[in-house]
């Protein structure tokens, strides 16, 4: 018994080495190809200095009412490029990057002090930043998934700055970071050893999760995969990925959206196998007053996919509430 029992000890000991060293043996080799985001830049990009963070972002339009155009995960102000024309002739329109996603800056440990740039709450406040130094007092938050849970969460903390909300496939119910008890594990040296490369298998997936959000994939262009991957050629995407992903947190929208009283419309694709159709459905059931327009044969992203449609919807609904 005492054999065994050493045996025991010895195996335990060495999955313990295993666990706490094994992570430190796998190479982390620098990413190959990447460029400061500045050099990606469009003739049209801009970039403003928030809170410590250079945002990217686009404008079209002017006057009243603002819209602010809040892209998803994995997602850019490219995701907006079949509406933002159109949306300007209502007033004006911003679209910007969210920190670790598209051109704008990928902040990494050590650049700031206190609370992570990448957290829910530094993101309202950066949009609200982003507000002010526009000269925006009011808008309508436009958000697409996780855009969307930034533009409840931004109309829960600063109800004066929300003139109305359109979520298109908001992510409020699911996709809000971590389980609580992985969190500690997300930060232990093994695994900021290891994030990057998490990240980056993340990133190779980014085309498989494109066709995803498409009810029809085959109508997914090369053009539309390029503007995707080009995010994957700015410095430090992987780095930033990672901080974004330890800094979430699940922030329990869901128990809170009856407390949310801009006038709101909630659009969903028929087929939305990202954020699941039944979502949005119950979203604009337990917003208080919420409209709600269902696009057939759609998915994940209306604004690419059904431009019209979304149009159509967004423009009707501003015109009647801004």
């Amino acid at each position: 018994m005492a054999r065994v029992g050493r045996g025991l000890l010895v195996t335990a000991g060495a999955a313990a080495l295993a666990v706490l060293v094994g992570p430190f043996l796998v190479p982390v080799r620098p990413l190959k190809g990447t460029v400061p985001p500045e050099q990606l830049a469009d003739a049209d990009s801009r970039f403003i200095d928030v809170n410590g963070v250079k945002l990217h972002y686009k404008t079209l339009g002017s006057g009243e009412p603002a819209l602010i155009l809040l892209h998803g995960f994995a997602a850019s102000t490219f995701n907006w490029r079949e509406v933002m024309a159109p949306l300007a002739e209502l007033g004006t329109v911003v679209a910007y990057d969210r920190p670790s996603s598209g051109l704008t800056e990928r902040p990494l440990p050590g650049d700031w002090t206190g609370e992570s740039p990448y957290s829910p709450d530094a993101q309202v406040a950066q949009l609200v930043g982003l507000m002010d130094a526009l000269g925006i007092s009011q808008a309508v938050l436009v958000g697409n998934s996780a855009g969307g849970t930034v533009a409840v969460n931004t109309a829960l903390r600063h109800p004066e700055r929300v003139r109305a909300l359109i979520l298109v496939d908001a992510a409020i119910y699911a996709g809000g970071g971590a389980p609580s008890w992985a969190e500690p594990l997300l930060r232990t040296p093994q695994f900021e050893h290891i994030g990057p490369l998490i990240s980056r298998s993340l990133g190779s997936q980014g085309e498989r999760l494109l066709d995803l959000a498409w009810h029809d994939p085959s109508r997914v262009t090369p053009e539309t995969k390029a503007g995707y991957r080009k995010a994957l050629r700015a410095e430090n995407w992987d780095r930033g990925l990672w901080e974004l992903t330890k800094a979430g947190r699940d922030l329990k929208l869901g128990e809170r959206v009856k407390d949310v009283r801009a006038p709101t419309l909630v659009i969903t694709g028929d087929d939305d196998r990202i954020v699941p159709t039944q979502q949005s459905l119950r979203l604009a059931r337990e917003l208080p007053g919420a409209e709600l327009v269902v696009i057939p044969n759609c998915g994940h992203v209306p604004q690419e996919e059904c431009p019209e449609a979304f149009l159509k919807a967004t423009i009707d609904f501003v015109m009647k509430h801004a």
